[in-house]
């Protein structure tokens, strides 16, 4: 711990005479009970971000008092703030339009209030990113504890998780082969514990990828939610950021461009969600570091499938945990990382793989690299007409069979319009159909949702079709599976060949050529532009004034423009 720490004394509110201001804040401190002994101790903030609104940390009471003990025993004074908190399943339109003001409120409140480090408390979805990104920007030591996963139910002998079950037993129950009755049962046991999805969705993706990026404790992404463990590692999270007090190791240092390729290798070899391409793009935006689709292919290329988790396998998070968690897998591709990265414990990423090497590996959970689940990454870029600067799917949950098609599209011009026909009986559609989704990207009133898991058809669920080419420039949940291309960009909304699709028209998909082409030609394209309707007004007030405003691609992670470092 430094001596340069300055406590409350931090950033002192402007009376017009400094001696006045910590006068009255010391006042104010003491209305709250404390000592002068402990007013005098350097602060450990704590980003604190439970809400009714977000079932994943409805254990962060818990989490807080142990985080305040570490920080406590290490001899500094926590002090938790809130922040806004972002619900996956609780937000609408979608928690990803909020994401950028959790960020912004992140970062203004490490920034504003007296704190030496800080301690970010996340798990949700957009949570772990929005801190991350604020961190970043604040530029102030931090530290990352994330919730951890949910533990599993039961159903009729069968684990069930949040949300690849979910998904599954609704597929099943549109196809009419488990009734009314069936689907309430199996609606109270996917999440029965405190946590986030029990599979590799969004959330454990990004805890993932966050212990990758070196901002959490080593060993402490896949812990569940209601483990004791989970209780010990918020302990030792706080008194890790009293060590940080005074440290040049701030987050924009940390987060570099040999971080970023770690976590994407990271992304690839996990089978992780799709959303955390949109993540990293924008925490990388913020630190600087600019983020290629290309790149990411290449990646991909050279980057095994290791890990058998739902949706891309058969385990749950609990049995990454058993089965070694992050360290066992990172020491099975140490030699695509780069080991010189620093971590936020001091030491660089292969001394903290060195530390802890020849633990036991569970290789139905993590398989070696010479036997791989799959032999390249589980996220491949598309490029092509349809998109000229790149969608995204997920080829690890994937029907390979479809990976090199070519098919009539049907068009569904908005949310609403897909809502409204998707299960016409009379809709002209075939299982060998390209399913399109416009009007759903980021600069779209709906704000790219995770609705690009278009449901099969009715007509055609009920005849066993499982999977079909599903096109948007929406999202999808990181619990969905299919051979769903995401992320289209530009969107329709911002005037992106996408919006030009129409009934009938032929769609090519290559994976092997990593493009995605519309089969018709320029001049009747340029036609088709020329007669489109303008975007829908700016909002008038607010911050979906201040979105429209500024919101960026998918290609830079959906940031706010104003928000990237000048």
């Amino acid at each position: 711990m430094s001596d340069k720490s300055t406590g409350i004394e931090h950033g002192l509110t402007n009376y017009g005479d400094r001696d006045f201001s910590l006068y009255l804040r010391r006042s104010f401190a003491r209305s709250m009970g404390y000592s002068n002994a402990m007013l005098k101790k350097p602060v450990v903030g704590i980003a604190y971000t439970p809400s009714g609104f977000n079932n994943c940390h409805r254990h962060f009471p818990e989490l807080l008092d142990a985080v305040k003990r570490g920080v406590l025993a290490a001899g500094a004074l926590p002090m938790e703030f809130p922040t806004i908190s972002l619900g996956e399943v609780f937000l609408n339109p979608t928690s990803l339009k909020f994401r950028n003001l959790m960020s912004m409120d992140t970062e203004e409140m490490i920034r504003a209030q007296p704190m030496d480090a800080v301690v970010l408390m996340g798990g949700c979805d957009k949570t772990v990113p929005a801190q991350i990104m604020g961190a970043v920007s604040a530029g102030r030591p931090a530290v990352m504890l994330v919730g951890g996963p949910m533990m599993t139910g039961r159903h009729r002998g069968e684990r069930l998780g949040a949300c690849t079950d979910c998904r599954r037993f609704w597929a099943q129950y549109r196809a009419g082969k488990i009734d009314d009755k069936e689907i309430n049962e199996i609606e109270g046991k996917l999440a029965t514990t405190a946590g986030t999805c029990a599979v590799m969705g969004t959330a454990s993706t990004m805890a993932c990828l966050v212990e990758a990026l070196g901002m959490i404790l080593p060993g402490t992404a896949a812990i569940p939610a209601v483990h004791a463990d989970r209780l010990r590692a918020a302990e030792a999270t706080g008194a890790l950021a009293v060590k940080l007090i005074g440290s040049k190791l701030t987050p924009d240092v940390i987060i570099n461009r040999k971080s970023i390729e770690n976590a994407f290798r990271v992304l690839l070899a996990i089978g992780g969600s799709t959303n955390a391409v949109i993540h990293l793009a924008a925490i990388a935006g913020r630190a600087g570091v600019p983020v290629s689709l290309a790149r990411l292919n290449e990646l991909s290329d050279s980057t095994p499938v290791l890990v058998n988790l739902k949706p891309v396998g058969n385990g749950y998070m609990e049995d990454l945990f058993a089965a070694g968690g992050m360290g066992a897998l990172m020491r099975e591709i140490k030699d695509l990382l780069h080991l010189d990265a620093m971590t936020v414990t001091g030491e660089t990423l292969g001394e903290r793989l060195a530390a802890d090497a020849g633990g036991f590996v569970d290789r139905s959970i993590i398989a070696e690299r010479k036997s791989p689940l799959e032999p390249q990454g589980g996220l491949v870029a598309l490029f092509g007409n349809l998109a000229p600067q790149g969608a995204i799917l997920k080829r690890s949950a994937a029907d390979a069979k479809l990976f090199e098609f070519e098919g009539k599209a049907v068009v569904f011009t908005s949310l609403e319009d897909l809502a409204a026909r998707i299960d016409d009986p009379n809709l002209d559609v075939t299982a060998n159909d390209f399913l399109v989704l416009q009007n759903a990207g980021p600069h779209s009133a709906s704000a790219m949702p995770e609705a690009g898991y278009l449901p099969i058809p009715k007509k055609l669920a009920s005849k066993g079709v499982k999977d079909m080419v599903r096109v948007s420039d929406a999202r999808m949940s990181g619990t969905a599976f299919g051979t769903v291309v995401l992320h289209v960009t530009p969107d329709s909304a911002s005037g992106g060949p996408l919006g030009l699709v129409r009934n009938g028209d032929r769609i090519k998909l290559s994976v092997r050529e990593r493009r995605i082409d519309l089969m018709v030609d320029e001049a009747e394209l340029k036609r088709r532009a020329d007669t489109v309707k303008p975007a829908a007004a700016t909002p008038s007030r607010g911050y979906a004034r201040l979105y429209a405003q500024e919101i960026l691609g998918a290609d830079q992670g959906c940031d706010f423009a104003f928000l990237k470092p000048r």
